[in-house]
């Protein structure tokens, strides 16, 4: 049923729950899975920033790599991508290109004034992906 997996990941908490997933789906499917991580622009951006680390092209590195160590550990065949741009643009876009059949996604649940004023990466996936999204929450 699904072939292609999307894996979206920021290294954070929630991101490391959705690859857990992912790569369980993956493997159970025989699917292959497309680790992506996005350097960001964006109003998400600034809330990610700290000032020990400001290099987002680093952090979006090692967060694909963290993931495509985990999956080849237990077998799953996977592709990486790091793009730079805001988050919900790249990852539908990367679907769309790519003959995505599935996305896997952390969420962090934020709601109430935090998510009126920062939206939320999944929810615009969601509503804009054109394939199945599975968000893992944190």
């Amino acid at each position: 049923m699904y072939q292609n997996i999307l894996l979206a990941t920021d290294g954070s908490d929630a991101a490391r729950r959705a690859t857990e997933h992912a790569i369980e789906l993956a493997d159970q499917l025989g699917a292959k899975l497309h680790l992506l991580s996005v350097s960001e622009d964006g109003p998400q951006a600034t809330d990610k920033q700290d000032e020990m680390r400001t290099d987002h092209q680093a952090e979006a590195n090692e967060a694909v790599e963290e993931a495509e160590r985990t999956a080849e550990s237990r077998g799953v065949d996977t592709s990486t991508v790091v793009r730079h741009g805001v988050p919900q643009e790249e990852i539908v876009d990367v679907a769309e290109t790519n003959a995505i059949d599935l996305i896997v996604m952390g969420t962090h649940g934020r709601s109430g004034l935090d998510h009126l004023v920062t939206g939320s990466v999944a929810e615009e996936v969601v509503r804009n992906a054109t394939v199945p999204v599975v968000t893992v929450r944190e």
